[in-house]
C-alpha cells in the first residue's frame, strides 16, 4: 500500500462492511438492501490546534484525546477529557486529524451526574479556519451537499457516530450551560475504499514524489459509492471532472469498476438528446474516457455495451457544426470556471474537443470493425480542423488546441502556456496544460509547473489537491493547518470565485490530480495501447537524475527504472509481466 495511506491509517481500528445480510433476514428483504464496498477506520486526533480556555476549570485532561483507545466506554473509566460549562462559559476545542479524510466522527462519553443527553456543536473543516467559522457571512461557510456544522446529542455512558463530509479539522463546543462532559474519545470515522496502490513513482526530487502521492490520495478519497469530484461539496458524478481522475486511476489503481459504474450512471441519467450534466463538453469527455479505458484495459465486452449510445451521441454532435466547420454546440458551454466568461476561450476549447472526440470515436469504430463509421467520424474530425478559432489567450483553451493539432504545440507553449509562469492556471485544466507542454517536448517546463503550482498547495499545508488555486493568492496567506493571524490572509476563506467562494471552496477535488497521471505517463514514460496489450516506454527525465516506479496493466504490474549515467544518457531497466508487449 502507498506510503501516504499508511500515514493516514496510523493508530486506527478497522471495520469492514458485511458482504450480505444475516440469515435471519427472510426473502422479503431480497433485493432491498445495498451493501457497502467501503471500509471504516477510526482515527485518533494528531494534535489540539486551539482550545477556548487554558484553565482546567473548563477544559481538563486534553492529552487523553491524543491517545489511541479501544472505542468502548466503561463504568470505571478514569481521567477522561472533560468539558465544564457555566452560564458565562461554553468551552470548545479544535482537533486536527493530520490528513484530509472522508467520513464523520464517533464521540464516546462516560458517566456523569445527569443522564440527559449532552448537546455538542460540531464544525468540520477542510482548513482550521473553516472549522472555526459560522455558516454564511463574507467567507461563505455552508452546509450544502454535506452537513459540516450542526448540533448533536451524546448519550450518557454511550457513543454516537455522525457526519459524512470531507474534513481534517473538527471543532467541538458545549451548547448548554452548567454541563459536565466526561468524554472518553473523539475519533474520526474515516470511510475509504480499501484497495492497493499498484502504481508508484519515486525520483530524486522529494517534492515531486509528494505531489504524485497527494494526487493519488486525492482521487482515492473520491472513490466512494461512485467516482465523485469532491468529498465535501459536489459529491456528484461530473463526467468532465472524471477524466483526470480516470487517468490517475489508470496509473495508480488500474482497472477499477467504479469508473464503469459512474460512466453508466451518467449515461442512464442523461438519455439523448440530453448532454451529460447539461454540459455538451461533458458528453464529449464521456467518449474520451471510454477511449482511454479501452486503450489501457481492453475490455471489449464493456465497450460494446456502449455502441448504440455512443453512435447516437456522435451523430448528435455532428449536427452542431456549421457550414464553416465551426462548432455551434448548445446547452451549457463550459470548459472550466476560469474560462467560463471568455467566449473566445470557450469556443476554442469546444472546437478542439470536437476534433478530439471524433478522432476517438473513429478509433472506437475501428475496434468495433465498423469501417464506414470509422471513416465517417475521422472525416468529421478533419472537417472540424478546417476552422481555426481566433482570439483565445487562455492557457486552458490553448492547451486543448495544441492537443487537437489546431495550433503548433511548440509555438503555443512559448507564446501562451509558459507565459507568466503558473499564473492563470486551473487545477482541472492544469492537466491538459501539462499534456500540451509534453507534446511540445517541454518536459522540464512541465516539471517546473508541477513543482510551483501543485507544490504551492503543499506549501500551504495541503494534504489533498484543491478545486481551484490561484498562485497570486499565496502572497501573505497563512497555511490551512493554522489559525490565521490578523496580519495574514486566509487562503481558504478570503478568496475564490464562481461556485467556490470562501469556505465553500473544496480542498479535495479529484480533477486536480493531473500531475500523478502526467508523471507516470511522461517521466516514467509509460503509456498503454492496443487494448492494454502494448506498453510504450519513453522516459523523459528532464532535470531529474533518476525516476522509478510501477504501473498497473491487465497482465500485472510493470516496473521501470530510468537513471542518467555519467554521460547524461538515460539507462532503463524494465521488469514486465508475462504477456505484455514492450515498445520503445
Amino acid at each position: 500500500m502507498n506510503k501516504i495511506v499508511w500515514m493516514v491509517l496510523a493508530c486506527i481500528i478497522c471495520q469492514s462492511a458485511e458482504a450480505q445480510l444475516p440469515p435471519v433476514f427472510g426473502k422479503e428483504y431480497e433485493g432491498k438492501a445495498r451493501t457497502s464496498e467501503m471500509t471504516k477506520a477510526y482515527l485518533t486526533p494528531q494534535r489540539i490546534v486551539w482550545q477556548s480556555h487554558e484553565s482546567e476549570e473548563y477544559i481538563r485532561n486534553t492529552e487523553t484525546l491524543l491517545k489511541k483507545g479501544n472505542g468502548q466506554v466503561a463504568v470505571n473509566d478514569q481521567n477522561l477529557f472533560q468539558f465544564v460549562s457555566t452560564e458565562e462559559v461554553q468551552p470548545g476545542i479544535l482537533l486536527d486529524y493530520g490528513k484530509e479524510i472522508h467520513g464523520g466522527v464517533k464521540i464516546s462519553m462516560g458517566i456523569r451526574e445527569s443522564k440527559e443527553p449532552l448537546k455538542l456543536r460540531l464544525r468540520f473543516g477542510e482548513s482550521a479556519e473553516e472549522a472555526m467559522s459560522d455558516i454564511g457571512g463574507k467567507q461563505n461557510a455552508t452546509n450544502e451537499h454535506s452537513l459540516r456544522d450542526f448540533i448533536v446529542e451524546i448519550p450518557w455512558l454511550g457513543s454516537i457516530e455522525v457526519g459524512e463530509t470531507g474534513f481534517r479539522f473538527l471543532r467541538i463546543d458545549v451548547v448548554e450551560a452548567n454541563q459536565e462532559a466526561p468524554i472518553k474519545a473523539i475519533e474520526a470515522a474515516f470511510v475509504y475504499r480499501d484497495i492497493p496502490y499498484l502504481g508508484s513513482f519515486n525520483c530524486n526530487d522529494e517534492r515531486l514524489n509528494q505531489i504524485w502521492d497527494t494526487g493519488a490520495y486525492t482521487v482515492h478519497l473520491n472513490m466512494q459509492s461512485y467516482l465523485w469530484d469532491g468529498i465535501k461539496r459536489d459529491r456528484l458524478v461530473w463526467v468532465g471532472d472524471m477524466h483526470p481522475e480516470v487517468m490517475t486511476i489508470n496509473a495508480v489503481f488500474g482497472n477499477h469498476d467504479i469508473i464503469q459504474k459512474s460512466l453508466d450512471l451518467a449515461r442512464d441519467q442523461h438519455p439523448l438528446p440530453q448532454w451529460m450534466n447539461g454540459i455538451s463538453s461533458y458528453s464529449m469527455w464521456w467518449v474520451l474516457i471510454h477511449k482511454s479505458l479501452y486503450d489501457y484495459h481492453g475490455d471489449l465486452e464493456y465497450l460494446k455495451e456502449q455502441e448504440d449510445y455512443l453512435i447516437e451521441l456522435l451523430d448528435q454532435l455532428s449536427t452542431f457544426i456549421d457550414k464553416d466547420n465551426k462548432e455551434m454546440l448548445n446547452g451549457v458551454r463550459f470548459m472550466d470556471w476560469p474560462t467560463s466568461e471568455i467566449p473566445e476561450a470557450v469556443h476554442a476549447g469546444l472546437q478542439a474537443m470536437m476534433v478530439l472526440t471524433f478522432e476517438a470515436g473513429s478509433e472506437i469504430m475501428g475496434v468495433y470493425n465498423n469501417r464506414n463509421l470509422q471513416e465517417k467520424y475521422l472525416g468529421i474530425a478533419e472537417r472540424l480542423r478546417g476552422h481555426r478559432p481566433r482570439g483565445n489567450k487562455t492557457k486552458q483553451a490553448a492547451a486543448m488546441m495544441a492537443l487537437a493539432d489546431l495550433v503548433d504545440a511548440k509555438k503555443i507553449n512559448q507564446k501562451i502556456l509558459t507565459k507568466d509562469g503558473v499564473e492563470r492556471m486551473s487545477t482541472f485544466y492544469g492537466y491538459y496544460i501539462l499534456e500540451a507542454m509534453a507534446k511540445a517536448k517541454d518536459y522540464e517546463g512541465g516539471l517546473r509547473v508541477i513543482r510551483d503550482y501543485w507544490g504551492g498547495m503543499l506549501d500551504l499545508g495541503a494534504t489533498t489537491f484543491w478545486e481551484d488555486f490561484d498562485i497570486n493568492d499565496t502572497a501573505n496567506s497563512a497555511r490551512i493547518d493554522e489559525l490565521v493571524p490578523e496580519t495574514n490572509f486566509d487562503i481558504h476563506g478570503d478568496f475564490g470565485e464562481y461556485c467556490y467562494v470562501g469556505y465553500r471552496h473544496s480542498l479535495c477535488h479529484g480533477w486536480a490530480s493531473g500531475p500523478t497521471a502526467w508523471l507516470s505517463t511522461h517521466v516514467l514514460g509509460i503509456s498503454l495501447s492496443d487494448g492494454g496489450n502494448v506498453a510504450t516506454i519513453k522516459p523523459n527525465l528532464g532535470d531529474l537524475e533518476f525516476a522509478e516506479g510501477t504501473f498497473p496493466t491487465k497482465y500485472g504490474v510493470l516496473k521501470v527504472r530510468h537513471e542518467k549515467n555519467t554521460r547524461g544518457q538515460v539507462v532503463t531497466n524494465i521488469d514486465a509481466p508475462k504477456g505484455l508487449k514492450i515498445s520503445h
